[in-house]
């Protein structure tokens, strides 16, 4: 049995830069927060051997009854070290390997088990040393000795602290952009610049984010988390978040007489309730009366409406489909119900489900902040959605083949309406969908890097 996980980050970097860091396992710690220790007995060459002491308790018990230390048994300064870590009926792998891109490198982490206990050593130590990727990538980065770029934007991320703010954050952290964090609550494990709002007025936040407007740019991603039950107070409850958030900074924007140099204004294909067969691009029609579905368009569409006064040179909504990244909430439930034999279509399997893989998400989210010379996106809206949508029955099939899991038997819609009760969810998030494709991307040459489901589910879920 073998499982492994693959995970890349651009760097405006050099090598050599990079390697300084990843080179030396005994720094590992200062950038991810899975290990707590890492001793060498000499300096990283093949042949060296030393300890890892993981953070986690279930973690450390794994370790206790490791047999052999860790050992260095691949080294390629300045390009590639691999380490391995051998327990009973298992062996834990971690590569990272180098390489210059773009003018900066690419780093790639790739941490595989294999062996009888596998599923035993991924649950304790492997997966914690994949997840909160991101995260890691932006304390490695500050552990680099580069100086910052005289030329970059301040990213202002409003719901910056939430997965999709966080991977965004990282990443433009990586490529040495500054990032500064509107959040609610300051959360200690975020290695960014938070600073703390009400999201409803205008507070010191603004004196902060607005110092430098001529520089700044704002991605707007407030509100609280859509996979609720779709109560009337719930929905307010929805709609208010993002509303109120957006017309606090585009109040803040107005008190500026320079305007900000974006404003990239989140949004969801949602927007376009259920669609049916309808084949949706930017120039769609919106729905409206009895057609909509308040939690998804009556949402949507006030979050947008209240950017529109935004003081800005350039604006773009991003109407962003489901992202498929790792942790996130809708996939873990899907992966947990697949594993468990539950992996069937949902309803009649026919809905359309509209989707993009994280690092697309990441790519279009730069091209609208103009960070990408080949790829000019126009003002206005723009749909984050790969361009092979698929049927739900497709996407579950997807799923189990990846996971290794046999057919199994659907889940009728009266089941996941009960189902979504005890879950307190939206049941409407599986019985819906939408097949929605970006006109704005195609006619600007975007090349996606996942186009089609099987590959995107393939590298989150080898």
């Amino acid at each position: 049995m073998v499982w492994s996980r693959s995970r890349k980050q651009h760097f405006a970097a050099g090598v050599e830069d990079v390697w300084q860091v990843v080179g030396d396992p005994r720094l590992l710690p200062d950038w991810n927060t899975a290990v707590a220790k890492v001793w060498l007995d000499a300096p990283p060459e093949v042949g060296v051997t030393g300890r890892l002491v993981p953070a986690s308790r279930a973690a450390v018990v794994l370790q206790c009854v490791a047999k052999h230390p860790l050992r260095v048994i691949e080294c390629q300064a300045p390009r590639r070290l691999v380490l391995e870590q051998r327990y009973p009926g298992g062996a834990l792998r971690i590569e990272w390997q180098l390489d210059e891109s773009g003018g900066g490198c690419d780093l790639v982490q790739r941490i595989s088990v294999s062996g009888p206990s596998t599923t035993a050593i991924a649950l304790a130590l492997a997966g914690s040393l994949t997840d909160g990727w991101a995260d890691a990538c932006a304390r490695l980065h500050g552990l680099l000795d580069v100086s910052p770029a005289p030329d970059r934007l301040r990213v202002v991320i409003a719901g910056g602290s939430g997965m999709l703010g966080r991977a965004l954050a990282a990443d433009l952290v990586c490529r040495g952009q500054e990032v500064m964090i509107l959040t609610r609550r300051r959360k200690p494990e975020v290695p960014h610049r938070q600073v703390e709002w009400d999201a409803r007025t205008i507070g010191p936040w603004a004196n902060a984010v607005f110092a430098d407007p001529a520089r700044t740019t704002v991605v707007n991603l407030a509100g609280r988390r859509v996979d609720v039950r779709p109560t009337a107070a719930a929905v307010a409850d929805l709609r208010d978040s993002r509303v109120d958030a957006t017309k606090a900074l585009v109040d803040a924007s107005n008190k500026s007489t320079t305007p900000l140099a974006y404003w990239v204004q989140g949004s969801t294909t949602a927007i376009w309730s259920d669609a049916g067969e309808a084949g949706i691009t930017e120039s769609t029609e919106l729905p409206h009366g009895d057609s909509a579905l308040p939690q998804m368009t009556g949402v949507a569409r006030p979050w947008e409406a209240a950017a529109a006064g935004a003081r800005s040179d350039r604006f773009v909504i991003l109407r962003t489909s489901i992202v498929l990244q790792p942790g996130a909430p809708a996939m873990n439930r899907l992966v947990r119900l697949t594993r468990a034999g539950l992996g069937g279509r949902v309803g009649s399997g026919r809905q359309w489900f509209s989707w993009i893989h994280l690092t697309d998400w990441l790519t279009v989210a730069r091209a609208a902040l103009g960070m990408d010379a080949d790829v000019v996106v126009p003002d206005g809206v723009v749909i984050a959605a790969a361009p092979n949508p698929v049927r739900n029955s497709e996407l579950m099939a997807t799923l189990r083949r990846v996971l290794q899991r046999p057919p199994a038997p659907p889940t009728p819609a009266a089941m996941v309406r009960a189902g979504s009760v005890l879950l307190r969810a939206d049941p409407a998030l599986g019985l819906t969908g939408r097949h929605c494709t970006s006109a704005v991307l195609d006619k600007a040459g975007f090349d996606f890097t996942y186009p089609v489901i099987g590959l995107a589910l393939g590298e989150l879920f080898s």
